[in-house]
């Protein structure tokens, strides 16, 4: 009886962009964020006893700055070598051979297949054998995993692939296959890696994307890890998920619907926060607030909104462990607008030319100056990676224009004593 562990898309020393440009960001935990989750697998690797390590791609973010990225990695394979584990790696789109210009000689317990065709290694102790092709460039259309080799009878083999099998939400169709693909090879396992959620595919045979190993942005939500199997009898009993991650992601809704007075809604947003608090295994908490729900104070909090900002950003940092990385207010009126303002008065009809406004970027930062003012401060990383004002994010910028709009309405019923 012996185990394995079966990580993917580590993303090593990957910037989780844009978090640094926020004034409270936890830069230091931030920065060694990957890294500290790399040390887990590690520790997770000799705690078990595991036999042996497989890394399904994306190892990796793409070249490295410099050699610190690659010495790091050597030394925390040596502590594995020093337990007598090997470490059997693909590279996967992101760390292909065309990608990294920068290389180390790899330690002896570490295996990377080639990129020219697959491979099989063997180990001979365990009677197991480990199939696999790493990625040449970056970008691989053809259905690699055509060209693995059948099962070897006697052995329990294992296929090591970077892939989207045949397409996931979020990823390049890299390494298309399907699982009929895989099962017709006839190997016990599959270990795959791109998806950087995890997902079982298959339990018969295992089919398995472990996700990755540290979540870098609001998208990729929830605890992150490996996974652990155990195999007897050259059968591969179960698999278990492993949690790795050291800073979490979660997108929190808090409804605000009924609520009818302000000091109702940090009670609310208090509340939630401590129940996630609760569940997140002593990690970090990113968290990014969305207030949704009908409410009659739906203008006060856009009116307020910068306050209140700042205001849950105080309660999360009271809580420990916990940072608001955005507030998203998503609160609807109770009312329609007729039913606020009534008919034939000029508050009612220039609301109601703002409400069916067409705008465009120019006009947003026409009618609401602060907009220029706060893009003129964001640092130009940011602005590359996620731009609300760029013409090629039609949603983003949908969402900014009638915010931009419900903001006006919300000045303007205020002014004009409008619920």
């Amino acid at each position: 009886m012996f185990k394995f562990l079966h990580a993917a898309d580590i993303h090593l020393d990957s910037p989780l962009r844009g978090l640094e440009t926020y004034d409270d960001a936890p830069v230091e935990q931030i920065r060694q964020a990957t890294r500290r989750a790399f040390d887990r697998l590690i520790s997770l690797a000799l705690d078990e006893q595991v036999a042996f390590v497989l890394i399904a791609g994306d190892l990796y973010d793409g070249d490295w700055k410099d050699y610190n990225t690659g010495l790091f990695f050597c030394n925390r394979m040596s502590r594995l070598a020093a337990a007598g584990i090997d470490v059997f790696i693909v590279s996967g789109n992101h760390d292909a051979a065309s990608q990294l210009t920068k290389a180390l000689p790899l330690p002896k317990n570490v295996h990377l297949f080639s990129s020219k065709r697959p491979e099989s290694k063997k180990i001979e102790s365990l009677g197991v054998v480990i199939h696999g092709q790493s990625y040449a460039t970056r970008v691989v259309a053809d259905n690699i995993a055509k060209q693995y080799p059948p099962a070897e009878p006697g052995w329990l083999n294992i296929g090591l692939l970077h892939t989207a099998l045949s397409g996931r939400e979020g990823h390049e169709p890299y390494g298309p296959c399907t699982i009929d693909d895989l099962t017709a090879k006839g190997y016990a396992y599959w270990a795959l890696g791109h998806i950087h959620k995890r997902e079982e595919v298959c339990a018969d045979p295992w089919i398995i994307f472990p996700g990755n190993i540290q979540g870098r942005h609001i998208k990729e939500t929830g605890p992150k890890g490996a996974t652990l199997a155990l195999v007897d009898n050259g059968r591969v009993l179960k698999v278990e998920e492993r949690s790795l991650d050291v800073l979490r992601w979660h997108s929190c809704q808090v409804d605000l619907s009924g609520c009818e007075a302000m000091d109702q809604v940090p009670q609310r947003v208090q509340a939630m926060l401590e129940e996630l608090q609760t569940d997140h295994d002593g990690n970090l908490l990113a968290i990014r607030l969305i207030l949704s729900g009908s409410t009659s104070l739906h203008g006060q909090l856009l009116d307020e909104s910068g306050a209140l900002t700042d205001y849950f950003r105080g309660l999360a940092t009271g809580l420990g462990e916990i940072w608001l990385e955005k507030v998203l207010f998503q609160t609807s009126r109770i009312h329609s607008l007729d039913e606020i303002l009534g008919d034939d008065t000029p508050i009612a009809e220039l609301i109601n030319s703002i409400s069916r406004l067409e705008m465009d970027r120019a006009d947003c930062l026409e009618i609401v100056p602060e907009l220029a003012g706060f893009k003129s401060k964001l640092p130009p990383e940011l602005l590359r990676n996620n731009d609300i004002f760029r013409s090629d994010s039609p949603e983003q910028s949908h969402d900014l224009y009638q915010e931009v709009k419900e903001i006006l309405i919300a000045k303007l019923l205020k002014q004009g004593g409008g619920r």
